[in-house]
C-alpha cells in the first residue's frame, strides 16, 4: 500500500512532507536493513526541505526541527545493524543534539527512550 501511495504522490519529486512521512514509514516496514537505510535517507533529504509553516498548514503539531531526532535515530539504528558503528554514533549524536526540539509528550519520550537504548547498545560495543 505504501508503494502505491508513494507512486501516486510523485515519489521523491512529490511534496516534501509526503516524501518525508512516507519514506520514513516505508523504512519501518523493510525486512532488509540496507533498504530501510535508503528509505530513511530519502526521508532525511525531504525533511531538509520542510518548513514550520508547511507542517502547520498540514496540521502537524511539531516543528521541522522536531522531525530530526527521530530520523537521525532511525539512521543510527540502521548503521548499528549494519555494523557501521562510527556512522551509528554520528547519527546518534545528531539526534541527541536536536532533542530540545521535541515536546514533553509521548512522542518526545518515545524518541528519548529510543536514544537512550541505542546509546547503551553503542557504548557496550
Amino acid at each position: 500500500m505504501f508503494a502505491q501511495i508513494w507512486d501516486e504522490t510523485g515519489g521523491e519529486r512529490g511534496d516534501p512532507l509526503h516524501v518525508c512521512v512516507l519514506a520514513h514509514s516505508m523504512a519501518d516496514v523493510q525486512d532488509d536493513v540496507e533498504q530501510e537505510l535508503i528509505w530513511d535517507q530519502r526521508a532525511l533529504v525531504a525533511a531538509d526541505l520542510l518548513t514550520d509553516a508547511r507542517l502547520a498548514q498540514a496540521g502537524v503539531p511539531i516543528s521541522a526541527a522536531g522531525l530530526y531526532p527521530s530520523l537521525h535515530l532511525s539512521l543510527a539504528e540502521c548503521y548499528r545493524k549494519l555494523g557501521d558503528l562510527d556512522h551509528a554514533r554520528g547519527y546518534l549524536q545528531r539526534a541527541q543534539a536536536g532533542i530540545g526540539a521535541l515536546g514533553d509528550d509521548q512522542y518526545g519520550q518515545l524518541i528519548k527512550d529510543g536514544l537512550d537504548r541505542l546509546a547503551q547498545q553503542l557504548t557496550s560495543r
